[in-house]
């Protein structure tokens, strides 16, 4: 990905045991777990994160909010990732890089150095390299605010991806859900040219229309989290009844409801 190569992936919500074995079966590069919006504790991700690396699949970890403390419990628990949800600024960002690409360094020590007022010596430059070599720094554009401060969040040093958060994104620019509207098409294709442009790499986690994701993918995007197994369950499930019903004249989903007897 930091080489401009595309790198796949999905979100996971299930949680079974028997599940990571399954999911190595699709030759993905990564999965995508989301304690942002899925009730986990640090025990659950922590195997989670374990067993889908070693399975050969990086884990990314969507923290809860963007705060530093909450990257730093992402990785501990084994994320060769995290994604901090909905940055709007630069001291955002600057944050995040203490905690993802300067451990594990803290307080005013960290600080200084994220302010510029102090460097770090000479031997821990090297080990803070060395230490933080494997950990990607992604944040989530996913408003009006962060499209305006985009330039100076991708100026910001360490910064691996930005990932665009479709579903928030279209709220925050009035359209809602209308994911082919130009005004929200517009604002992917400048989030894509302006995070190459600026070497960063560029991802969306989309589950509406994959011909969109090719033609992003055409326009430079390379991080790809399509769908999620929640979605492809529902989907196949929803296709293959619905066939069965038909076939057998039994009635169509719309009229699916609590089963009389």
């Amino acid at each position: 990905m930091q080489q401009g190569g595309r790198v796949y992936g999905t979100l996971i919500v299930s949680t079974s045991p028997r599940w990571p074995a399954e999911v190595k079966k699709l030759d993905l590069d990564f999965v995508f777990l989301d304690t942002e919006h899925m009730s986990m504790d640090r025990d659950q991700l922590s195997w989670m994160c374990r067993t889908y690396e070693a399975l050969g699949m990086a884990p990314i970890v969507r923290i809860p909010y963007p705060d530093p403390h909450q990257a730093t419990i992402a990785l501990d628990a084994g994320a060769s990732g995290v994604v901090a949800p909905y940055v709007e600024t630069v001291e955002q960002v600057v944050a995040l890089r203490g905690a993802v690409k300067m451990r594990p360094l803290k307080g005013r020590k960290l600080q200084r150095m994220l302010d510029g007022s102090e460097a770090a010596e000479p031997e821990l430059a090297v080990y803070l390299e060395d230490y933080n070599e494997r950990h990607l720094m992604i944040v989530n554009i996913e408003s009006g605010p962060a499209l305006e401060a985009l330039d100076d969040i991708l100026a910001v040093p360490g910064l691996d991806a930005v990932l665009i958060g479709p579903h928030d994104l279209s709220c925050s620019l009035g359209v809602p859900e209308q994911y082919r509207h130009p005004v929200f098409t517009e604002a992917v294709e400048t989030i894509i040219k302006k995070a190459r442009a600026a070497g960063v790499a560029a991802g969306i986690h989309y589950f509406f229309g994959v011909d969109q994701e090719i033609g992003w993918g055409k326009e430079g995007l390379n991080l790809f989290i399509h769908a999620s197994d929640m979605t492809a369950f529902a989907e196949s499930m929803s296709r293959d009844l619905q066939t069965i019903k038909q076939s057998l004249g039994d009635r169509s989903a719309s009229s699916a409801g609590s089963i009389h007897i």
